[in-house]
């Protein structure tokens, strides 16, 4: 049990604790999964010709995914508000955009959006350019945001055959415009707790910003960006963050406990292992 705990304090950084001392914040959740077996991440490099960052992948070798889910109390209902979601390695799925975006004769195609052909692309150390929708990008989506865009995990200058190394985390919107977030994973999965999955918090870094009903919520429950519950400034300098996560006390990847098989007596006691919820604080640990 003590074990267990550990390990949900140390993904979500004691994310639960903030959140259940935050007014009307009711039925924090996060869910537990098994980390996954080496074989499926390699699989998935050798099926995607990607090579995963060593940061998703020590993630990977910790858990299988990540959901924390929180609901506020409004009139006796629980409203759920907050949604935190890495998807499993399963779920990393290539993006195939449809050939078309209409089913008419030469229509156009989400590829005909790389009107620039690619040759004049702007690039600069804070902001990489724009990724392509044709074969130029591997775009793998890590968060569908409840259907408000997309969270991608993007490879650039990508050639046919050649083992793509170098990624990104980008922002789809809805009207598919590309947004850059961050240059690794740990710093967006510092970001994502931060902002406490709150509705449609990667439109903070769009132009036009999310919309009035989410900027309510987000008045609410302000994210921890500008503020020090999670320790001390970044000495990187990064200007998100005030929290530093190192990696390798987050993300310490654990090997499955194999299952000890039964052995046969002539007396059996009363009780059993029960399973299913297992209650930390306030929140629950689902077991999947």
């Amino acid at each position: 049990m003590e074990e267990k705990k550990g390990v949900a304090e140390r993904l979500t950084l004691g994310i639960t604790r903030i959140l259940e001392s935050m007014p009307g914040v009711a039925d924090t959740r996060f869910v537990e999964r098994e980390p996954a077996e080496k074989r499926s991440l390699l699989s998935w490099e050798q099926k995607n010709t990607c090579i995963l960052p060593e940061d998703l992948r020590d993630f990977y070798l910790t858990t299988d995914g990540f959901t924390l889910t929180w609901s506020v109390t409004l009139d006796n209902e629980c409203v759920p508000v907050g949604c935190m979601m890495i998807n499993s390695v399963v779920r990393l799925r290539q993006l195939h955009p449809p050939t078309t975006l209409f089913s008419l004769p030469n229509a156009p195609t989400l590829a005909d959006l790389d009107w620039d052909g690619g040759s004049t692309e702007s690039e600069s150390e804070d902001c990489p350019a724009v990724p392509h929708f044709d074969s130029r990008s591997r775009i793998f989506e890590l968060d569908s945001c409840g259907g408000n865009g997309k969270v991608c995990l993007v490879y650039r200058n990508c050639s046919q055959g050649i083992v793509a190394q170098q990624s990104h985390i980008w922002f789809l919107d809805r009207s598919l415009y590309w947004h850059y977030l961050t240059p690794t994973f740990t710093s967006y999965y510092r970001l994502m707790l931060t902002h406490l999955g709150l509705p449609e918090w990667q439109y903070s870094f769009t132009p036009y910003g999310a919309s009035p009903q989410a900027k309510q919520w987000e008045s609410l429950y302000p994210p921890l960006t500008f503020q020090r519950e999670l320790g001390p400034v970044d000495p990187a300098g990064d200007p998100h963050f005030n929290n530093k996560l190192d990696p390798t006390k987050a993300f310490k990847g654990r090997s499955k406990v194999a299952t000890p098989k039964k052995k046969q007596s002539t007396q059996s006691g009363p009780g059993g292992s029960a399973k299913g919820h297992v209650s930390v604080g306030k929140h629950a640990v689902v077991r999947r």
